[in-house]
């Protein structure tokens, strides 16, 4: 990779590191909602319900195998193993990620912000590394003449222009066709509700889960003995773990409850709804961030099978069509595409995977040994055999013996 260092503008622009915080500090940029929160990366990742959304996305994306196709002349295709993309795509796209932390990654950004983008180092017009980008700091801007270039802020404050062959750019949804929408953007009010929401239910716990009550009393306090009552009020009563204890009052002080009223006591079904709302806003079933509440043995089957169709499917297609555009050059690209394997997806369900096989097996699809491969275990001698049952005979022949009495 010493070769890869020097070629690499981004590590001759700047001599400077940028460390995580850094990194956080650029994608952070975000907007006040109506809820008076303020809404960016950190603060919507800190919201237990949007973090566990974009967690399922990108981990279940991120584990599906990708590899890079070539078709055959006829029908089928193979795996173009010893083609360079297929290298970065399945197993390093650079020097410091795996191809599964990439994948996350490009999962998250596009879920996020709308956009992932990466700057394809190239030798030779091949594309030999992927470096991601953070979002927050590239600018799309579609030209004049139609190109579009990317404006990159580096850590240093320096810019520079790219054009889009030397950018991987994956995009969400698109409303103007060169830059796609993200959550942080399009979803703020929802997030930032359930952001003020959560944090006023961690007021109100500080509290030990009751609102404020008053201290009463006849008499003029003096200054030093208000805040002397007031301090050791709130060490000795303040916060759950002091719920309970017994109270010493002097000096005719008297407590006065104040009642928590009808709307407070509802936050919590606020934060249901707003939860649920969200989940749907990103596609992800509620019993996938362990929200069991309207789940059953009956739904929840199809509700997993939604989940691939409609909110994965569209995530990884994107990915797939855009290595196969901007990764490839113009004569690959005509008979190689990439693909992820969303079979993947049930690799923990031993019957359903059986199953499956099983059928693959009995219509004459797979062979004993394709099975074998697709489990990742040796061929036996004489599976390479592929049934044809024999209630699928064509007018009590087989389809070979069908053609030939046909000629």
């Amino acid at each position: 990779m010493s070769m890869l260092k020097r070629l690499n503008p981004f590590r001759r622009k700047s001599t400077d590191t940028m460390t995580s915080r850094d990194l956080l500090d650029m994608i952070a940029a975000g907007s006040m909602a109506l809820s008076g929160v303020h809404v960016n990366a950190e603060t919507a990742l800190r919201y237990a319900v949007f973090f566990a959304c974009i967690k399922v996305l990108s981990e279940d994306v991120g584990k599906l195998p990708c590899k890079l196709h070539k078709q055959r002349p006829g029908r089928g295709s193979d795996v173009a193993s010893g083609h360079k993309v297929h290298r970065l795509i399945s197993r390093r796209p650079n020097d410091y990620m795996t191809a599964q932390e990439f994948w996350e990654m490009c999962t998250a950004h596009q879920v996020m912000r709308g956009n992932f983008y990466a700057w394809k180092n190239m030798v030779g017009g091949e594309v030999v590394e992927l470096l991601p980008l953070n979002p927050g700091s590239v600018v799309p801007k579609l030209r004049e003449d139609w190109s579009l270039v990317y404006q990159v802020t580096f850590a240093n404050g320096k810019t520079d222009v790219f054009t889009q062959d030397e950018i991987f750019h994956v995009r969400a949804l698109t409303l103007d066709g060169y830059k796609g929408v993200g959550a942080l953007e399009y979803a703020r009010e929802t997030i930032g509700l359930g952001v003020a929401a959560e944090r006023h239910g961690a007021k109100l716990f500080v509290n030990g889960a009751k609102p404020g009550g008053v201290l009463e009393t006849e008499q003029v306090l003096k200054d030093d003995t208000f805040k002397r009552i007031k301090d050791s009020w709130n060490e000795m009563h303040q916060g759950t773990d002091n719920a309970h204890k017994v109270a010493i009052l002097e000096g005719g002080i008297k407590w006065a409850s104040i009642t928590m009223n009808n709307s407070d006591a509802q936050w919590l079904e606020g934060r249901k709804y707003t939860d649920t709302q969200l989940c749907g806003l990103m596609r992800v079933p509620p019993h996938k961030i362990a929200n069991l509440e309207r789940s059953t043995n009956n739904n929840i089957e199809h509700q997993a099978l939604e989940y691939v169709t409609d909110a994965l499917m569209p995530i990884v297609t994107r990915i797939e069509h855009k290595i196969r555009v901007s990764l490839l050059n113009e004569q690959d690209e005509e008979d190689h595409f990439a693909k992820f394997n969303m079979n993947a997806l049930v690799r923990g369900d031993m019957k359903a995977r059986a199953q499956f096989y099983k059928d693959m097996v009995y219509i004459g699809a797979f062979s004993p040994n394709d099975v074998l491969e697709l489990e990742d275990r040796n061929p036996r001698e004489g599976g390479d055999i592929y049934l044809t049952p024999t209630n699928m005979n064509i007018n009590g022949s087989t389809a070979n013996e069908s053609q030939n009495s046909d000629r």
